[in-house]
């Protein structure tokens, strides 16, 4: 019978080994051939019988790829297979063929089988296995699948630590070393199953107890040098992966540092460079010696910002109350802690499936899920009588116009409510502004009498109060963008059209505004010594009067002049009265002649730019450290280039060979200089001068940030952004200015405290460079700039204070390398394009200059801020036909456009977004005129001015994210919020509510131009919550306008829209607008700061004549958009954009990544040793480049058209 048994089985076995069909026949779907085998697996009693089954399941399994696995695992068979491995155990001996059978098949499906460690541990075959590992070190044969299977077992964590307290760690040394070439593939699963078990901590512990890490290191350098044809590859990652989880524990850094690991790998590394094949090892290596780099702290006397205000009251629950009760010298430890070093058996995770693991973590648990909280829900929050002293903002609302004479208004400009800004700098007290003039091409510093502890020292350049005026030039030339595409021109008629100086007819509303500070009235009068420096000659400053005029469009600019009534005296040559008495001779060089500078006019460039006028502006602007200096690009302004910036395509191994110059520092500490060069924490002075071997650097003017610069080599420097004032973070902002540099040679920068995980620096991203002397030549104008750069984390510790209480993070490196074209040049550095708050009230000024007598322009004074300085809001509509009851009831109940820019001040592209956006309402294009017509637009195109002012990148001078106070604004801390929000109460109040409410900023983290808005029904579909038909009940409106803005504006990118409402934004503009006043169309349009991967600038990078165009087309799009709301047919519209939609959404609710949009959304960089680029992968397709003939004649796209790219 038995035999009878054994020839069946036989046949079965040589059928399938021979026959495919046959194995496909037992395996197929509804056959009972797996079932049977199963059953007779369970009931064989035989040994023989078994294995013959046995071989039939293996010759079954090993075709097909997984999917007979999953067949065989759903069936019950990992059950049977433990089951039969523990009834063999027990026979003494155990049969060796039967354990190797088993352990060969059970290391086929131990992978596919989700509960494989549980059903192991609880089976108790993991005892099994080692007792037989133990017992058969020298048989190769069957110690092979043992392996196999304990390295499946070793990825639960639970077992992990199971098998290490049974000597399994100890016993897989034993089986690694010493060195030999024999047995490579077993001693390749080793090494895996080895690198499984140390990633609990208690097995590295083990590992590190027992002294493995140095025989980690001893057999990774011997396969170094014999394995001199990398034919065993495999073993050598195998063993840096064992170090790699060793040292995820603070104990294992320790023994590594100890046993010279730093030293073993670098060099190994190194040699191993010039084989492209190796780089797994190389990058693995750098991974290790980038964790095991010793942690430093930062080298700051605090983390706070160099600069502190103190605020009129401080909430006792405030983050400005838990930065200054910190007591002395804890705002910044370093801590190398382990997250969760002490975790135990008892807290290990459990999960089979890493996958499920990966899945939960990709779920979004920030969308909101509450669906009340989903339903707008208009809350005005107080009562009517305190909004009614909004109505003097909203005059346009019952203007009648009776005494105005419009026959007149045909041929002059009359203004009707203008509180400008450049009168505010009259009434502020007389001190120096420094401007910069080609005498400052080598600056030096000099210290200023200060009764304030802030860091007030200035640089020496000439006084400037006003160059000589250029002859007035006509706006029609003075076109600043081509948007040739919509037929913009700037005022082509104004050649003929007679100027009157407007005249204030309303007062400025300062029942709305707190009174100066007495601090910004009266200021301690301050001069200066200053060095003048010719570009011509032997650079000694030779005289001319002070008197000049333009020359074929160039400006002559004399120094010293007066500013404010105070003489600045300039001291010759070489500045040999560097710290005297400065007041004393102030009268003596008055008569004398300063040096010329021949810069090109900016004005026939720029029509909104006059650095005249810029300087005046600048007056007015209070910082809290004081500064008293104008940078070059600010006061002669920025041209935007002509030629095309591609991004910049990333070099192989580039982040690789700069961390291997970070860990040189380490291994090489005597190369290293550490010479602090420039340091906003010595008030005094903080440039430290030197015999002209370094660099020098300034950060001392409007919206500048850097903190410190250490010289760490000759031509390499470490450089530290300043925190916003009242914070300890947000480090990302910067602008600086350097001098001193040698032609032709390559300098390294890097700012070594950035906080974001990932950065677009990775992905084409280079940081912006402003050259004097490349504008002294007639190219004033930012380009893009820098080599090898990349962003990566460092060994600078991060306190757990300044991020949120999590230990053991770190700060990341940006670094890029630069060349200086020209010898005694100044070049400033920046994030993106500098845009000052002093930029927008010269700008909105030099606006006036564009006004014609139909255009309706009115700028008020929304409030003051915290620092004194002045919120601007702009009204623009279209003057009425006349006075008769029908055109003044038309202009009156023209729909409202509210728009906002600038809450977070680092993010400057939203500043020219809104510079194209105002040019474009004043001009004098047809469209323009029909955009005026159609709506009244009122614009706060700068909420944070303090913030832009002082340097910050995120926050105000409370030290808080405005863009996070909209629920619940404090009038004295928030007050441009505040304010803000009070304007759109009002607004609902009076049932005009605004169509379209836009706030606009700018992305770090994503590419393209694209929205946020505000949906229930896509809310809904992104989570898990429960909804009726009712609750989902939403007009598709919200989606018309960035679906418009797709079809016509190339830079935007519907599929990276989301309208999604997240519970972390629900104190943002866009959502409070939306659910407390009840705007449907309330969007955030982010910009971004890198350039565009799809349309028309697919593969460049963005510039100011982009962005300036974006801000044009959101206004096209406006037009559109009342095309559509204006039509009778307006539901029927929606519902067929609604079917348009249709499909969209339905993809959408299947992949949260097309339209659910993270912060960090853009996908980790190839090079495998950027491990911190902690970020999720981005799925959205590309996007083809869209036709932007319609601009020419919106009314060609049809209002069925439908977008692809939806």
């Amino acid at each position: 019978m038995w035999k009878l048994q054994d020839r069946s089985q036989a046949k079965i076995l040589h059928l399938i080994q021979t026959q495919e069909k046959s194995g496909k026949e037992v395996m197929s779907k509804g056959s009972s051939g797996m079932e049977v085998i199963l059953s007779s697996l369970e009931n064989s009693s035989d040994v023989q019988t078994t294995l013959n089954i046995l071989y039939i399941l293996s010759e079954l399994l090993t075709v097909g790829r997984g999917r007979r696995v999953g067949v065989f695992v759903s069936k019950g068979g990992t059950g049977i297979l433990f089951q039969i491995l523990i009834t063999a155990s027990k026979e003494q001996p155990p049969s060796e063929e039967l354990m190797l059978q088993l352990h060969s098949l059970l290391a086929k499906v131990g992978p596919k089988d989700r509960k494989f460690g549980v059903k192991a541990r609880l089976s108790g075959a993991l005892n099994v296995t080692v007792n037989l590992m133990k017992q058969n070190l020298q048989n190769s044969k069957l110690l092979l699948p043992c392996l196999q299977v304990l390295r499946v077992y070793s990825t639960n964590s639970v077992n992990a630590i199971s098998l290490g307290k049974n000597g399994v760690v100890e016993l897989m040394f034993k089986i690694i070393g010493p060195f030999s070439k024999k047995n490579t593939s077993l001693l390749k699963v080793a090494l895996d199953a080895l690198g499984a078990l140390l990633k609990s901590k208690t097995n590295a512990r083990r590992a590190v107890d027992g002294g493995h890490v140095t025989v980690l290191l001893a057999l990774y350098l011997d396969w170094h040098r014999n394995d001199t044809r990398h034919r065993h590859m495999l073993i050598r990652k195998g063993l840096l992966v064992c170090l790699r989880n060793i040292t995820n524990i603070k104990l294992g850094r320790k023994a590594f540092i100890e046993a010279d690991g730093m030293r073993i790998l670098y060099n190994t590394s190194t040699e191993c460079l010039p084989v492209r094949t190796l780089d797994p090892l190389i990058n693995t290596s750098s991974l290790i010696m980038r964790k095991c780099f010793p942690k430093n702290r930062m080298p700051l006397p605090t983390i706070k910002s160099a600069f502190h205000y103190q605020l009129p009251n401080v909430p006792a629950a405030g983050p400005v109350a838990q930065l200054y009760n910190q007591p002395p010298g804890v705002d910044d430890v370093a801590d190398e802690s382990d997250d969760t070093e002490e975790t135990d058996a008892e807290t290990e995770n459990d999960s089979e499936n890493e996958d499920d693991e990966k899945d939960q973590c990709c779920t979004n648990d920030d969308i909101e899920t509450d669906i009340n909280k989903l339903h707008p829900k208009r809350n005005l929050g107080r009562p009517f009588e305190e909004l009614r002293v909004y109505d003097r903002f909203f005059l346009e609302l019952s203007e009648d116009f009776q005494g105005y004479n419009f026959e007149c208004s045909k041929s002059a400009s009359t203004t009707f409510s203008s509180s400008t800004f450049s009168s505010s700098a009259s009434t502020q007290s007389a001190r120096p502004i420094i401007v910069p003039t080609a005498q400052a091409l080598s600056p030096k510093h000099v210290p200023v009498p200060s009764s304030q502890e802030d860091c007030n020292a200035t640089k020496g350049k000439h006084t400037l109060p006003s160059p000589s005026v250029p002859t007035p030039t006509s706006p029609a030339s003075l076109t600043p963008l081509d948007l040739d595409t919509i037929h913009h021109t700037k005022d082509q008629d104004k050649k003929e059209e007679t100027h009157i100086p407007s005249t204030d007819t309303c007062s400025t509303l300062s029942s709305l505004t707190k009174p100066p500070p007495q601090g910004h009235v009266i200021e301690q009068e301050l001069s200066h010594v200053l060095e003048g420096v010719s570009l011509e000659g032997d650079g000694s400053a030779e005289g001319v009067k002070q008197e000049g005029s333009p020359v074929n469009a160039t400006r002559h600019i004399q120094s010293p002049l007066l500013l404010g009534g105070i003489a600045a005296r300039r001291v010759g040559g070489g500045g040999s009265n560097w710290g005297s008495d400065c007041g004393s001779e102030g009268a003596e060089d008055e008569g004398g002649e300063g040096a010329v500078l021949e810069v090109p006019d900016t004005a026939q460039l720029l029509p909104l730019h006059d650095p005249d006028l810029y300087v005046e502006m600048v007056k007015g602007t209070h910082s809290v450290p004081q500064y008293a200096e104008v940078a070059y690009p600010d006061y002669f302004g920025h041209v935007a280039p002509t030629f095309r910036e591609p991004l910049l395509e990333r070099v192989y191994g580039v982040q690789r060979s700069k961390i291997f110059q970070d860990i040189e520092r380490l291994i090489h500490p005597n190369d290293i200089l550490d010479k602090v060069v420039y340091d906003l924490d010595i008030p005094s002075c903080p440039v430290i001068e030197d015999s002209g071997e370094s660099l020098r650097f300034n950060s001392q003017f409007e919206s500048g940030n850097l903190r410190k610069a250490v010289q760490v080599r000759k031509y390499e420097y470490d450089l530290v952004l300043n925190a916003d004032i009242n914070s300890n973070h947000y480090h990302q902002w910067f602008y600086f200015e350097v001098s001193g540099m040698r032609v032709g040679t390559t300098y390294r920068f890097n700012i070594i405290n950035c906080e974001k995980s990932n950065s677009q620096f990775n992905y084409g991203m280079q940081v912006l460079m402003y050259s004097v002397q490349e504008a002294i030549s007639g190219r004033p104008c930012w380009v893009r700039t820098g080599t090898d750069i990349c962003y990566y984390k460092n060994h600078f510790a991060r306190s757990s204070i300044a991020s949120g209480g999590q230990k053991g993070k770190s700060y990341y490196s940006l670094t890029f390398s630069t060349t200086f074209s020209h010898k005694d040049d100044v070049c400033y550095f920046a994030y993106h394009y500098p845009y000052t708050y002093s930029t927008l009230k010269m700008h909105l000024s030099k606006l006036e200059d564009l006004r014609t007598p139909q255009i309706y322009l009115r700028q008020d004074v929304l409030c003051e801020t915290l620092g004194g300085n002045t919120c601007p809001l702009i009204t623009i509509t279209a003057m009425p036909e006349s006075n008769s009851n029908d055109h003044i009831c038309q202009f009156r109940n023209r729909p409202l456009i509210f728009l906002s820019a600038r809450v977070h001040p680092g993010e400057t592209n939203a500043s020219w977004v809104m510079k194209g956006t105002l040019e474009f309402l004043m001009g004098s294009s047809l469209l323009a005129v029909s955009l005026r017509e159609a709506y009244i637009f009122k614009i706060i195109p700068m909420l944070n001015p303090d913030g832009v002012i002082n340097g910050n990148h995120r926050c105000s001078l409370s030290g808080e994210d405005l863009n996070r106070q909209w629920q619940n604004p404090n009038p004295e801390l928030h007050p441009t919020i505040y304010h803000t929000k009070s304007l759109l109460q009002y607004l609902a109040h009076i049932q005009r509510a605004p169509l379209v409410f836009c706030d606009y900023h700018g992305h770090s983290r994503k590419k393209n131009v694209f929205m946020y808005g505000c949906s229930v029904k896509e809310t809904v579909w992104q989570s898990n919550i429960s909804a009726t038909s009712s609750d989902l009940q939403e007009d598709l409106g919200y989606r018309t306008l960035p679906k418009i803005l797709s079809q016509i504006a190339p830079a935007f990118s519907m599929a990276s829209c989301s309208f999604v409402v997240e519970r972390s934004k629900e104190s943002t503009a866009r959502v409070v607008v939306w659910r407390e006043i009840g705007v449907q169309r309330s969007y955030t349009m982010e910009s971004t700061l890198c350039g565009c991967d799809q349309g028309k600038y697919k593969g460049l990078q963005i510039g100011t004549r982009e962005l300036e165009e974006m801000g044009a087309q959101f206004c096209v799009s406006l037009l559109r958009l009342k095309r559509l709301t204006g039509l009778r047919n307006h539901q029927h519209l929606l519902d067929l954009e609604g079917d348009i939609i249709g499909t969209h959404c339905k993809v959408v609710s299947t992949s949260s990544t097309t339209t659910y949009v993270l912060e960090e959304d853009e996908p980790s960089f190839l090079e495998a040793i950027d491990y911190s680029a902690e970020s999720n992968d981005e799925d959205a397709e590309a996007e083809t480049e869209q036709c932007i003939e319609v601009l020419e004649n919106p009314d060609h796209l049809s209002d069925s058209e439908t977008n692809h790219r939806d």
